[in-house]
């Protein structure tokens, strides 16, 4: 077999942790186009930041994905292989809050890493705009538009327009594209040289608009709202569906910090689903500022954002949203209105419906409807997609058999295997043989013909 060349890396989300081992040829480190997904593991349990009072937990939680990582990695390969951590917003929160948590629990996850036999590289979290742009350079390389091989071993740079890169995690959201615009806000602006070709790239993350930390986020305006009596119904949650919800579940988390109750954060409170869409999307319009904007134009919030343009890929719980509408909903997502349309129906349903819809679904049922319509709204009304730039976003979580988000552009960029200069000239050496060879193959051919042409000639004429 071809000898391969291993890496790893954990991907620690807010809500949970993703190891993924890629491989390559390892005699190829520059080529392109040859990484790829040899297995991936889910940790078991909740993401690292919520170890926050159990640092060590954090290290234990992942020996499983670890000891499955001896298995999928050879033996003889164990120590030539990297093996990275970076977490995202679950952990930003938590710095946020508790710097000494967030260290103690990197320091525990870092121990536990350095006692398996990989090449450790560290563990780190990651910038908001560190993820989105890792996640457009994992999208783009897997699709080839940076560079690919051609048949004859060449180097081609497609001149492929690239990819945007639009990302829905737990408890951040980022989006990420290629622009000939200026960017008013130089914290918004990357500039990427990659095979020698220069991206000007545009890139936000919002804390606090990942999944999880929405739905928080929009109980708290709901309970605001009902006074935080101790029944108050849920426009967002289905007819028939009921939960008894601690306010500390709520309010333990900086992107709710602002509308703490001044009662006990013990006190719980009974919630009752209404299936009322018209009131829902009310309140989730409210997680939006659409008002404020210091530049010439903003997505939301208050920040610069230019018009998107070209195609976009939508992965992470973007996918999972969509996929929900498309195969259990059965209606297909072409056109913003059919997103709404979407939203709409699934609001509409009783708690008895959408279960027999998706039994198998249970625990993530009920904030459907919230998070289809967060969906619409964040990319209509935030990211300012319409009919005729929405159905350029394909809604996907793999390209081939890997998966897209940030960790593959990550090991990527650590391991030098995009390079910012063009590819080694020995390969158009190689390229210049085979013109050589085709040519001489050519030649050859052609001269053989000719002879043989004239000694028919030759044979016709004496024989006449």
């Amino acid at each position: 077999p071809l000898c391969l060349q291993y890496g790893i890396v954990l991907d620690a989300g807010s809500s949970h942790t993703a190891m993924f081992v890629y491989k390559w040829p390892a005699d190829k480190e520059n080529d392109t186009g040859v990484v790829s997904e040899h297995s991936m593991c889910d940790v078991e349990g909740p993401g690292i930041s919520s170890y926050n009072t159990n640092p060590l937990g954090a290290g234990q939680s992942l020996v499983h994905c670890l000891n499955q990582a001896l298995k999928d990695v050879p033996t003889e390969k164990h120590v030539s292989t990297p093996l990275y951590l970076g977490a995202t917003a679950g952990m930003r929160l938590l710095n946020i809050i508790n710097r000494q948590a967030s260290d103690a629990v990197l320091s525990a996850v870092t121990d536990k890493l350095k006692s398996y036999p990989f090449d450790f590289r560290g563990a780190k979290i990651l910038s908001g705009e560190e993820e989105g742009v890792f996640g457009w350079v994992t999208a783009n390389y897997l699709l080839e538009n940076f560079i690919k091989r051609g048949w004859l071993g060449e180097w081609i740079q497609p001149k492929k327009t690239t990819l945007g890169a639009m990302d829905l995690g737990g408890a951040s959201t980022q989006i990420t594209f290629e622009t000939k615009e200026t960017i008013e806000n130089p914290q918004n602006e990357v500039m990427l040289k990659l095979y020698g070709q220069v991206y000007k790239v545009y890139t936000h993350s919002f804390l606090c608009y990942g999944r999880d930390q929405v739905l928080r986020r929009l109980l708290s305006k709901i309970l605001q709202a009902g006074n935080y009596q101790a029944t108050i119904s849920n426009p967002c949650w289905p007819i028939g569906y009921q939960k008894n919800l601690s306010l500390s579940s709520i309010y333990d988390t900086p992107c709710t910090e602002k509308e703490k109750p001044s009662i006990p954060l013990s006190t719980s409170i009974t919630m009752v689903g209404t299936s009322n869409g018209n009131l829902c999307v009310l309140y989730v319009n409210k997680l939006f500022n659409f008002t404020a904007c210091p530049y010439s134009r903003c997505s939301f919030d208050g920040i610069f954002q230019p018009d998107v343009s070209g195609n976009f890929i939508a992965f992470s719980a973007f996918f999972y949203t969509v996929d929900f509408i498309q195969t259990v909903m059965g209606r297909l997502v072409r056109l913003p209105s059919d997103l709404k349309d979407a939203a709409e129906a699934i609001c509409a349903s009783t708690w008895s419906e959408l279960l027999q819809k998706a039994p198998q679904m249970e625990k993530r049922l009920p904030d459907y409807c919230a998070i289809s319509m967060f969906v619409y709204l964040l990319t209509t009304k935030g990211y300012n997609f319409n009919n005729h730039s929405f159905p350029n976003i394909a809604f996907q979580k793999k390209a081939g058999e890997t998966s897209i988000g940030w960790a593959l552009g990550y090991m990527l960029n650590l391991t030098n295997m995009v390079p910012a200069e063009e590819p080694a000239s020995h390969k158009s050496l190689l390229y210049n043989n085979w013109v050589i060879l085709i040519l001489l193959f050519v030649f050859t051919t052609l001269t053989a013909l000719v002879t043989a042409v004239c000694l028919l000639r030759r044979s016709k004429s004496s024989t006449i």
